[in-house]
């Protein structure tokens, strides 16, 4: 019996000492994306990682956080931002995997207000109205939804005449919380950030022909320290089981 225990334990111990000395090898790749893109990528990684792909580890926020994130040495892997000019900050100091760049996806901006809002808005602008005390955007000198949104506002010539009645968040999903939250009538979003929400209703969506050209560029960084991985991944992104996901997302995918 002693033996026979003893046996049994001298095993279990191998057994363990193999496992721990023959761990499976995980490879994290890094994906710093805008947050815009934050559903849709969530449901994407969680696709490519169940179909036998590397862990995919989000870090989500305001493409220019992102970027200045990238530049001081966080790490990265893949960049996925919501506007060329990050894009192009980056690549023009040697910070994108030459050949890796492409411009994947669109979107639109649509001005919303709470979900039991009465205030009609059937323009841009008509944000200037006194009627209108707040509006909430995301920061209009460096965070792509908050540059395209003061675009929007100078094409309609009524972006001076907000000032004062501009609240800047940190990031688009700042300006999307500040209208949920009731404190603010108006904020203008991407149109896939409203859907996220049932806490605000779309008043307006801007048309194309109005607003400005929205693209969201993906590269692969050049310091990233598993580039092979990062490239399967960013073929994955480009694929049509992920951008099938996008357009239920309300992206825009442009055509080929």
């Amino acid at each position: 019996m002693r033996a026979a225990f003893l046996i049994s334990l001298l095993l279990l111990v191998l057994g363990l000492g193999l496992g721990l000395a023959a761990p499976a090898d995980v490879v994290e790749v890094n994906v710093l994306a805008a947050a815009s893109l934050t559903e849709a990528l969530r449901e994407i990684a969680a696709a490519y990682e169940k179909a036998g792909g590397d862990r995919i580890v989000l870090n989500l926020g305001a493409s220019s956080n992102l970027t200045r994130q990238i530049q001081e040495g966080a790490p990265a892997d893949v960049f996925f931002s919501a506007d060329e000019a990050k894009m192009d900050w980056l690549e023009e100091r040697g910070q994108v995997l030459e050949g890796s760049r492409k411009s994947l996806l669109s979107n639109t901006l649509v001005i919303v207000v709470p979900a039991d809002s009465p205030l009609k808005i059937r323009s841009a602008r008509d944000l200037a109205d006194p009627k209108v005390r707040y509006l909430a955007l995301a920061d209009p000198q460096g965070v792509p939804a908050g540059v395209y949104a003061r675009e929007l506002l100078q094409s309609q010539g009524v972006w001076n005449a907000l000032t004062d009645k501009l609240i800047p968040t940190e990031n688009v999903r700042g300006a999307l919380a500040a209208v949920e939250s009731g404190n603010v009538e108006v904020g203008i979003v991407y149109r896939t950030d409203a859907r996220t929400s049932k806490k605000v209703k779309i008043a307006y969506e801007v048309p194309a022909s109005e607003g400005p050209k929205i693209s969201y560029p993906v590269a692969v960084l050049a310091k990233s320290r598993q580039q092979a991985e990062a490239l399967k991944f960013l073929s994955y992104l480009k694929s049509p089981a992920a951008l099938a996901v996008f357009r239920n997302h309300g992206f825009i995918v442009p055509s080929r």
